[in-house]
């Protein structure tokens, strides 16, 4: 076989035969997939959440991860955003001609952790290659299905005045190692993608509590313009502490290089909850005993006034209104 990806690949016949058996069926075989048929049959009862993402991330390989690991992470978070456990994920990729193998190979080694981590399988997919100058190295395209369990209520229209915000951690953490990969810029210290599953420690904020109103990973747009999404969802105001909101001090320092605000730089491996306030502090304490919440905080809470309106409480004392990002901060960030 070819070490570069060719149209030939794409063309239905032995060599895409031999791409599927013998370069991503290795790394993704499960009963379900390994029949090869057009679709998967899988058991499934009670309520389903699904959802489908594409990814067209450039570069494709950065500090902390990779497309692959983005796309299945991105795809578990939001199911678990609905509070659902995610059981099985589809994977359809457009491969550029000239892709090296390695780096597919490269790439479907991390889908494989990525997907272990998260304990779902990849039960069915596709393969589809271009021409040069067609797509820009490799785009995926995943969807998932996950199980939401009984009694759990979690949407962006379900926040309440008194509940509190909490952030599973810091931010800007992707969005800033994919510029300074993509910009060759140089920093003192190592800035690494926060992309991660999150499903799990969904699971421990659910088992901590059932008043779980609204979860979101705050991506594209970052914090600022999540925060603003579940504001107008659930027509209540939000009031956050600037002082409050986790950010490494080289991301910090990143931003002030560039004149970025933290709030709106994207991020790949955190997760926003809104929870009432007599919850707030045990799915708090649970959240820091995982290793993707170890860092949580409580930033803000929802008010009846200016509905719809995200408050920022600067350092400094003055509070000034935090709008929903305007333009791209940095496109292909996912």
């Amino acid at each position: 076989m070819s070490e570069n990806i060719l149209l030939a690949h794409g063309s239905g016949g032995k060599l895409s035969h031999d791409l599927v058996e013998k370069r991503l069926l290795p790394f993704l075989s499960n009963p379900a997939l390994d029949r090869l048929d057009d679709s998967a049959v899988f058991e499934a009862s009670g309520r389903l959440a699904f959802t489908t993402d594409g990814y067209v991330v450039n570069p494709i390989f950065f500090p902390g991860g990779d497309i692959g690991r983005l796309a299945v992470c991105g795809t578990v978070n939001d199911l678990a955003t609905s509070g659902a456990r995610p059981l099985y994920l589809s994977l359809s990729a457009i491969i550029e001609e000239g892709l090296p193998i390695g780096d597919l190979e490269r790439i479907m080694t991390s889908i494989k952790a990525s997907a272990e981590e998260a304990g779902v399988s990849i039960v069915t997919g596709d393969t589809k290659v271009v021409s040069r100058g067609q797509a820009d190295r490799l785009f995926i395209t995943t969807s998932g299905i996950g199980a939401v369990p009984p009694g759990v209520d979690i949407s962006g229209s379900n926040a309440r005045p008194g509940d509190r915000v909490i952030l599973s951690g810091s931010i800007g953490d992707h969005g800033i190692a994919i510029m300074s990969q993509r910009e060759g810029l140089r920093f003192r210290a190592t800035l690494e993608s926060d992309c991660a599953p999150l499903n799990t420690l969904v699971d421990r904020m659910l088992d901590a509590s059932a008043q779980i109103h609204c979860l979101r990973d705050p991506t594209r747009g970052g914090l600022a313009t999540t925060l603003n999404e579940l504001a107008r969802q659930s027509n209540a105001g939000i009031v956050i502490e600037e002082a409050a909101i986790p950010v490494k001090e080289e991301v910090r320092a990143a931003c002030e290089l560039l004149g970025l605000d933290p709030v709106y730089v994207a991020n790949e491996g955190k997760m926003v909850a809104i929870v009432a306030a007599s919850d707030a502090e045990a799915v708090l304490a649970r959240m820091r005993e995982h290793r993707y919440g170890k860092d949580a905080a409580v930033i803000g809470e929802v008010t009846g006034e200016r509905p719809g309106k995200v408050i920022l409480k600067t350092r400094l004392g003055p509070s000034r209104i935090v709008d929903m990002l305007t333009g791209e901060l940095l496109p292909r960030i996912c």
